[in-house]
């Protein structure tokens, strides 16, 4: 039985902080493993807000969450203007 008198101690562990850049990568593998159009499934999410659009397979729905989506749609469109304009 626990000594209610005495104080209690406990440690929380940290998550591992994901980058968007990480995060678009594991819900992209995730979608396609599902057999989803990632790409489509995605463009609905950032446009809509809509999680559903993400599966939770691997965790994908909750790892999209933890990025903004105008975070995620920011490091799309520096990734395309590295790669096919500058």
């Amino acid at each position: 039985m626990n000594d209610l008198g005495n104080t209690q101690y406990f440690s929380v562990v940290s998550e591992k902080t994901l980058s968007a850049k990480d995060i678009i990568a594991l819900v992209y593998e995730a979608l396609k493993e599902k057999g989803y159009n990632p790409v489509n499934q995605m463009v609905g999410y950032i446009m809509s807000g809509d999680p559903t659009y993400i599966t939770s397979h691997n965790n994908a729905r909750s790892l999209i969450m933890k990025a903004e989506r105008d975070e995620i749609l920011e490091v799309l469109l520096q990734d395309y203007i590295r790669n096919n304009l500058a």
